[in-house]
């Protein structure tokens, strides 16, 4: 029991440096009606345009017959789901505006905060884009994923918390399948340089 003990001040001030890292981010909340606008359509929409986007190198791709990086891209976006959906269902950390006095600017059903859904899924095309497909798209689509994060605690519907570990879970899942790439192509070429 102490063993365990000796991690709660720790997870305790964890939680304090999130809350005080969301008051920095949404305290601006609901001053600015331009800014607020774009956090808005950003925290809404930009996800979608991010997917959009992500058809351009992947379409690149398909045309030049590059397949796999394409697959690749298609597993790393399952892998990143599956570990959100379990990290949902392991913790119980409800959305901001549930617990707090927050400026919420958006409708939003109450429920589990960690991870963003949209979060993990913008940065695992931006991910997944730059190591399978392509540097530039990659770079672009990364910094819009990170205004979708930031506007997702804008308005008020995530921690900073949530948002980092949506971009941890895009990054252990595009890591875990460039891994297997990197393996599958070593076995490839021992079994290529055997002897006959």
């Amino acid at each position: 029991m102490t063993v365990f003990s000796d991690f709660l001040p720790s997870a305790r001030q964890d939680e304090r440096v999130n809350y005080r890292l969301f008051e920095l981010i949404n305290g601006p909340a609901g001053r600015i009606d331009a800014v607020d606008d774009v956090m808005e359509f950003a925290a809404t929409w930009l996800v979608y345009l991010i997917f959009a986007a992500s058809t351009v190198p992947v379409a690149v791709a398909l045309y030049r017959r590059r397949i796999p990086p394409v697959l690749e891209l298609g597993v790393a976006l399952v892998l990143a789901f599956a570990a959100a959906t379990v990290l949902a269902h392991l913790n119980g950390q409800l959305r901001p505006f549930q617990s707090h006095q927050v400026h919420q600017l958006i409708a939003h059903d109450p429920g589990v905060s960690l991870p963003s859904d949209h979060a993990t899924a913008a940065f695992t095309l931006a991910f997944g884009i730059y190591t399978f497909l392509n540097h530039r798209w990659g770079v672009i689509l990364g910094v819009s994923a990170l205004a979708v994060g930031i506007a997702r605690v804008w308005v008020g519907v995530h921690y900073p918390g949530d948002i980092a570990a949506a971009a941890a879970i895009a990054s252990l899942a595009v890591a875990a399948v460039a891994l297997g790439r990197h393996q599958q192509r070593n076995r490839t070429r021992l079994r290529s340089a055997r002897p006959r």
